[in-house]
């Protein structure tokens, strides 16, 4: 019955976009349906019913279904190339599924929804997380985690808050992920970077840093980094561990996309010190869905009371509503299936770039090579400008993130643009490498002084 449910909403929905359905249009009897696709009533009257909540149709009594209005395609949208958004594929997003757990959270959980909750999160959630997490290789129990708003709230815990080194310097990865930079530069907090290309890090600059400037902790992207699309392998993370446990160095570490390691056998770094020398934040809003706003934060013993201090000055707890959601969908299955499909997705998605930028990019520019994630890295000639290219590409609706804002101000580089692979079509990415390419020999040319050549072929492209 499900899925003739679902293939009767799918329906409805590809006669809307495609025009044979219009705004007023009469839809077929629930009877003429039910034979259609040789179904019960029950099952016709259950899929209008959900179109009817998603607004897309209306019922008049005694009269029948009719179409509210027809999908409206944004023809400025439609041509517009996103490798800029980094929030997770539309078409992927379970709206469907998810409703039906809100429905069920709003029944089980109603009490909750009108007065205050666990600080700490739902323990039924955190009792699912931590099942959850032991598919990520991190092995833990429910008190020791912490639901929190989005893992930029626990980055920024994180940066203020006082940790039981007695240390109050932080070291990141140069370039990083721009939200903790702009944490550390609105708290002025003093912190040191290290360099990071796809070879990795210097493991004895490394040393050097824990062992002499007063680190409270290092913030770690483990895998598909954000913005370059690295992946540490296990010996590295094992290695940078043993460092931080002999100079008593905390480890913060962002797995926001370990869930689409397409190896097996990679492991967190959290896996090599699982007592709590690393605190590990995953978050849902890449995987998932970005407005439920939540993520958890596995914390060492000792600092989960504190760390629950400080998130009460911020926001005492975080919505019971979506903690709900959540946890019936992780409990009943929803989550695994929409993992499969966007592991498959993300994965496609990156090969299908890294084949447009080895066939189209000049011979004088380089890229990032991660094995799925969402970012891939572009290095420019020394003669041009991320800002540069933005620009250009900007006025033919094709948008790339000039990475530049992912660097403390000491450590700025200007010349690397960040793609995104997570929102745009898969039809549309060699189309935009194409205009990208062009952008940078136009200026390698204009730099020879040829005459410019125009963009006028792209228009239709």
């Amino acid at each position: 019955m499900d899925s003739k449910y679902m293939q009767i909403i799918e329906d409805v929905k590809e006669q809307l976009a495609t025009g044979v359905l219009y705004a007023g249009c009469k839809l077929p009897s629930v009877r003429q349906l039910s034979e259609q696709f040789s179904c019960s009533k029950n099952t016709i009257i259950r899929a209008y019913s959900q179109l009817e909540q998603e607004h897309v149709i209306y019922a008049i009594p005694k009269s029948g279904y009719y179409v509210v209005n027809e999908f409206q395609h944004n023809k400025h949208a439609h041509e517009m190339i996103d490798f800029y958004s980094a929030g997770p594929d539309s078409d992927a997003l379970p709206y469907v599924d998810f409703q039906h757990c809100m429905n069920q959270a709003i029944e089980q959980y109603k009490e909750e929804l009108f007065t205050y909750t666990d600080q700490q999160g739902l323990y039924s959630l955190r009792v699912q997380l931590a099942t959850y997490l032991q598919n990520l290789q991190v092995f833990t129990q429910p008190d020791r985690l912490v639901v929190v708003s989005g893992s930029q709230q626990a980055l920024n815990l994180l940066v203020t808050m006082p940790f039981l080194n007695g240390r109050s310097n932080i070291l990141i990865e140069q370039p990083s992920y721009f939200g903790i930079i702009e944490s550390i530069l609105l708290h002025q907090v003093t912190t040191y970077g290290i360099e990071l290309t796809m070879d990795g890090i210097d493991l004895e600059r490394l040393e050097y840093i824990f062992r002499n400037h007063d680190i409270k902790f290092f913030y770690v992207i483990p895998r598909f980094h954000n913005p370059l699309g690295h992946s540490y392998t296990n010996s590295e993370k094992k290695k940078i561990v043993e460092l931080a446990e002999k100079y008593d160095v905390y480890i913060v570490e962002d797995d926001f996309l370990g869930d689409l390691d397409p190896n097996a056998k990679a492991d967190p770094l959290f896996s090599f010190a699982p007592s709590g020398r690393v605190i590990y934040i995953k978050s849902f809003s890449k995987i998932f869905l970005p407005g439920l706003r939540i993520a958890t934060v596995v914390l060492p013993h000792q600092m989960v009371d504190r760390f629950l201090r400080y998130k009460f000055s911020a926001d005492f707890n975080s919505a019971a509503l979506s903690q709900g959601a959540l946890e019936i969908y992780l409990k009943n299955g929803m989550f695994d299936n929409h993992l499969k499909k966007i592991k498959a997705l993300y994965f496609k998605k990156m090969q299908i770039l890294q084949e447009a930028c080895e066939l189209l990019l000049p011979a004088n520019t380089t890229f990032s090579k991660p094995t799925s994630g969402f970012y891939l890295s572009i290095f420019l000639p020394n003669n041009i400008t991320a800002k540069q290219i933005v620009h250009m590409l900007n006025e033919q609706h094709v948008y790339v993130d000039d990475a530049s804002r992912m660097f403390l101000p000491e450590y700025k580089k200007d010349n690397i643009l960040r793609l995104c692979i997570s929102q745009v079509n898969e039809s549309q990415i060699k189309p935009g490498i194409e205009r990208l390419a062009h952008c940078i020999n136009l200026i390698n040319s204009r730099k020879h002084h040829q005459p410019p050549k125009t963009f006028s072929h792209f228009q239709n492209g």
